[in-house]
């Protein structure tokens, strides 16, 4: 497929463009973090709520008709026909976490990059997606097969939006979702989160609080311990890393220990330094913690492979399994720990499980009933693939080929889905990381990038 440049596309994309900046500054001002139902038509907390109707308003303004799917998303269609090609992005948001240097639902626009969570993670891309979609019907360009574009509201923590929304309306077959990097992912590894409780034998650790969700690396552990152990624990500390820290200080009777990492995106936990594992560490060294902390540092306190898990391995189409120890709590006798597993496409769940369930049985540790999330995998000879992969390359004059990751998208809810974007090769990955930002200019290019595949698919 040769790409052939559209100049009223372009004029029209490039007259929304301002348009486009603010509306994305609107979105990330709403701190759309999951809570408690709050209404019928809000199950996912108020604030979820607001940020689906800011999105609803902003659909209806650009001249489409959004629909409400119950709170748990909301759609709007662009073109005719049957059969209709799915954009699903995202509104909800991970915790902000520590470590910020701007306002994280500012949106404030700083040498070219605007900061807030969700710019990249997923709302800059969803944002993205519908002004490509108004700028096609700007230029009057005709669509054979409609284009739908789906806000779901819980992506972050278990995606019961695409769930519902399945058994409610029903999916498209076919479609990509803006929610990782270009040039196009055709394959996404499995996920399961394993949570594994047991019992303390050690009465001196009287405290672990760490980690906000399982699929961010945790930037901040926190251990309360009976007695003074500031300087033992001081010594212990030996990571020779500028990012990561350790601070001590004395309760009454007892010692707070606060390790501090660097979170990271569950998918790549490589990138980020575990301040779990770290802690551990540090407590096994002084003998704190009993069975459970000496067995979780054997097992789990070096690297992101499991290899001490006894779960390590790859496969040529996806790549290594990788392994993110996202939750660590203790408190009232009791331990619990939450991995986070993606595993390669050829491998078996239960399998993983399984095995690491008995790895860790020994110290007591029970493992709670888990559901996996199975690999995903398109063909790079399909239409879909070949068509997007044709723009990509033509707007950027590359000649990338698709890859796998280790991520969960929504497009594995479709039978023929991928990921496409929108963060542009040797960009950093910041999702679920502190000053979470995008370059503007790379924003408006993956507009276009999406405005023309939607053309080539659809017209």
């Amino acid at each position: 497929m040769e790409f052939k440049a559209n100049p009223k596309l372009d004029a029209a994309l490039s007259a929304l463009e301002n348009d486009m900046i603010e509306t994305l500054q609107r979105w990330v001002r709403v701190p759309s973090v999951r809570a408690e139902r709050s209404a019928d038509n809000a199950p996912f907390g108020a604030d979820v709520r607001r940020a689906l109707d800011v999105a609803m308003e902003d659909i209806a303004r650009l001249g489409m008709k959004p629909r409400d799917i119950d709170g748990y998303a909301c759609d709007a269609e662009i073109g005719q026909g049957e059969n209709p090609l799915a954009v699903l992005a995202h509104l909800d948001v991970v915790p902000e976490g520590d470590g910020w240097d701007h306002d994280p639902y500012g949106a404030e626009i700083v040498d070219g990059k605007m900061y807030g969570r969700g710019t990249g993670d997923d709302k800059g891309p969803g944002v993205a997606a519908l002004f490509a979609m108004k700028a096609i019907m700007d230029a009057g360009i005709e669509l054979h097969r409609p284009c739908r574009l789906i806000l779901g509201c819980d992506e972050e923590c278990g995606m019961q939006d695409l769930e519902y929304y399945e058994e409610k309306i029903g999916l498209p077959d076919m479609g990509f979702s803006p929610d990782a990097e270009f040039p196009l992912i055709n394959t996404e590894k499995g996920i399961v989160q394993m949570k594994l409780v047991g019992a303390m034998d050690d009465e001196r650790l009287i405290s672990i609080a760490c980690g906000t969700r399982p699929n961010v690396v945790p930037g901040t552990a926190v251990a309360v311990v009976s007695g003074d152990w500031r300087e033992q624990a001081a010594d212990a500390f030996d990571v020779e890393d500028e990012d990561c820290s350790i601070e001590t200080e004395l309760e009454g009777s007892n010692t707070k220990i606060v390790v501090t990492g660097v979170p990271a995106h569950a998918s790549t936990p490589d990138q980020g330094k575990n301040s779990a594992k770290m802690l551990i560490a540090v407590l096994r060294k002084l003998g704190l913690g009993g069975a459970p902390i000496a067995l979780l540092d054997e097992a789990a306190g070096e690297g992101a492979y499991g290899v001490n898990l006894g779960i390590a391995g790859s496969d040529a189409v996806s790549g290594p399994l990788t392994i993110n120890l996202g939750l660590l709590f203790v408190e009232g006798g009791k331990i619990s720990v939450t991995f986070d597993c993606r595993y390669p496409v050829f491998f078996d769940d239960r399998t993983v499980t399984g095995t690491v369930a008995k790895r860790l049985a020994p110290a007591g540790f029970v493992m709670e009933p888990c559901h996996a999330s199975h690999p995903h995998h398109v063909p790079e000879s399909s239409e879909l693939v070949t068509k997007l992969m044709a723009v990509y390359n033509g707007i950027t004059g590359t000649q990338s080929k698709p890859f796998a990751i280790g991520g969960g998208t929504y497009a594995r809810h479709l039978k023929e889905g991928v990921a496409f974007g929108m963060m542009f090769p040797g960009e950093p990955e910041l999702a679920h990381q502190a000053n979470e930002c995008i370059d503007v200019a790379n924003y408006i290019k993956a507009a276009r990038i999406y405005a023309y595949a939607i053309v080539a698919l659809c017209a």
